[in-house]
């Protein structure tokens, strides 16, 4: 009599039929967000069919890319223009979307061989680098800019100083940083993930990382779930839907987390000239809204201009102490205080410091005559936002270690993962 046989291993043709579907997900997830975001945000009417070559050029941003934007008039004037802004709603789907397709083949194991997990990340990688460089090949436009009205625009054209904008993907540094992204997407994954297989000598160090990095995912997640609320309320309240959508499906993480670092004491530094409109609340506007010098984006800042702005720091307090708290659950019964204090401030001021860099933006654009300025009106504007790194770093820290500390307190009466026995006799 035959013996039962366990399951055959997967074939190379499946196995390149997961990487397949792994880097698809992640590509057709953030074409998909990108192509509604933009098209409520009015890209539709881009000259020159630009629109699919728009899209191509947010995804390639989204996945780490470099787009660069070059503008010129002729011989006499020269269009500016610069960018550097990433629509984390966009990065946030694709991510989302690769790491579950990647994850979903190893649901189903405990333990996997460094070789196998290396085998599967890099047939991953080399499908995920073809789909980038053909997105990134399409991310290349160049369209006209009208200047005001159909006389101004012949005579522009007579005299050889019709502005254009145009973009394009920088390939070589694309597929680089792109790369860059998977692999460290994937490495955040597995640190998440408590299903996901290791080898089994990283199994005793994800135990105490594990936790700490789960916290700090549900903790963003959580900030972009109440974004999208207070998102759909504004849309029922207020209106403005093609804004809304807009906001929800390019920047709604850069805005939910930037509540995130101001709830816990952090600050961007920047303004918004007022030749660019930008759908962002109104007391962001309020408070960048200038023409010189840079202005504070605090908590201070906030309160300022509308009192309800401590909710961003009772929001901080709620959601930190229940993810401390998770993670103090989640880790073992024998992690002293203290740990789970400096481990939670550790991920917190890396996340903060992650969060920061994530939402700078630098976006410029002008139209210049021999040179001399920008010509005024609404052809020239500015947006800048730049973190204040060192104080998210001390905000993030300071903020871990007492919610960490709370949070393991809480965590004491509570059986761990993995605990057996008796539970313990209250104190």
């Amino acid at each position: 009599m035959s013996q039962p046989q366990g399951p055959a291993p997967d074939g190379p043709l499946r196995l390149w039929g997961q990487a397949l579907a792994a880097a698809a997900a992640g590509i057709v997830a953030m074409g998909a967000v990108a192509a509604i975001g933009l098209q409520a945000a009015g890209a539709g009417d881009l000259p020159g069919y630009a629109f699919p070559h728009v899209v191509a050029a947010a995804v390639t941003v989204a996945a780490g890319g470099t787009v660069a934007l070059t503008g010129n008039a002729g011989d006499i004037a020269q269009a500016h223009a610069a960018l550097d802004a990433v629509p984390l709603s966009v990065t946030l789907a694709g991510a989302l979307a690769t790491a579950a397709a990647f994850l979903r083949p190893l649901r189903h194991r405990a333990v996997a061989t460094g070789r196998e997990l290396l085998a599967r990340i890099a047939r991953t990688a080399v499908c995920w680098l073809v789909f980038l460089l053909l997105v990134a090949l399409a991310a290349h436009h160049t369209f006209t800019i009208s200047v005001g009205n159909d006389l101004a625009d012949r005579i522009g054209a007579e005299i050889g100083a019709t502005p254009t904008v145009g973009f394009g993907a920088d390939v070589p540094a694309t597929l680089a940083t792109g790369l860059l992204w998977l692999l460290a997407l994937l490495a955040l994954a597995f640190l998440v993930s408590r299903r996901a297989p290791l080898p089994s000598p990283l199994l005793r160090p994800a135990t105490s990382l594990r936790p700490p990095a789960f916290a700090m995912a549900l903790v963003l997640l959580t900030y972009v779930a109440v974004a999208l609320i207070t998102a759909v309320v504004v849309l029922i309240t207020k209106g403005h839907p093609a804004q809304t959508v807009a906001v929800v499906f390019l920047g709604l993480p850069n805005l939910a987390w930037l509540a995130l670092g101001i709830g816990t004491g952090g600050a961007w530094s920047g303004h918004v000239d007022k030749a660019i409109g930008l759908p962002v609340p109104q007391v962001l506007d309020h408070i960048l809204r200038t023409r010189h010098g840079q202005r504070t984006l605090d908590l201070g800042a906030v309160v300022a201009q509308d009192a309800r702005g401590w909710l961003l720091v009772a929001l901080a307090a709620v959601v930190l102490l229940t993810a401390a708290f998770l993670a103090a659950v989640r880790s073992p019964a024998t992690t002293p205080l203290w740990r789970h204090a400096t481990t939670m401030a550790a991920a917190l001021a890396i996340t903060l410091l992650a969060v920061g860099l994530l939402t700078r933006i630098l976006a410029h654009y002008g139209l210049s005559l021999f040179g001399v300025g920008d010509l005024g009106g609404n052809l020239g504007g500015e947006v800048v936002l730049l973190p204040q790194l060192p104080r998210l770093l001390l905000a993030g820290a300071a903020s871990g270690l007492v919610t960490g500390a709370a949070g393991s307190l809480a965590a004491r009466r509570v059986r761990h993962r993995g605990e057996v026995g008796e539970r313990r006799p209250p104190a």
